[in-house]
């Protein structure tokens, strides 16, 4: 926790929270929150994402999926796909985009299973990693 990218989460939160279409999805194990899932609808004609793509849609709609977390002990249980899946399905956007830490194969393998592509690479900030965006067509 010492790491300055890291600890600006609570900025982050603060920022996606604020944005319009903001959705959060929570798993509980009885009445004890376990996981959460979060995004919301990026802003038309600002999509970061398209830089990374030859041909970008002209007129498609996305929804940035920012967070995904289960807490350690509820891990490997299923709830990332449970919750990814409440998260996007039936949204109105045609895509879903989202950054993953390379440096973490396993974690992207799992997006990949769920049907993102690695699209190209970004780091958002200067003291952040360098992410791999991924996408995924929803409709």
């Amino acid at each position: 926790m010492e790491d300055e990218f890291v600890q600006r989460f609570p900025w982050f939160v603060d920022h996606w929270t604020s944005l319009n279409g903001f959705t959060c999805v929570v798993a509980y194990d009885g009445s004890e929150p376990v996981g959460f899932a979060y995004g919301a609808p990026l802003t038309a004609g600002r999509e970061w994402w398209r830089e990374h793509i030859v041909n970008p849609p002209e007129r498609c709609t996305t929804f940035g999926f920012s967070e995904l977390m289960i807490r350690p002990a509820w891990r490997g249980k299923g709830l990332s796909a449970q919750l990814q899946t409440a998260l996007i399905d039936n949204r109105p956007e045609g895509l879903a985009v989202l950054l993953v830490d390379p440096d973490h194969p396993k974690v992207q393998s799992l997006y990949e299973s769920w049907g993102y592509s690695q699209v190209g690479f970004r780091q958002p900030f200067p003291d952040s990693p360098r992410f791999a965006v991924m996408v995924r067509t929803l409709r």
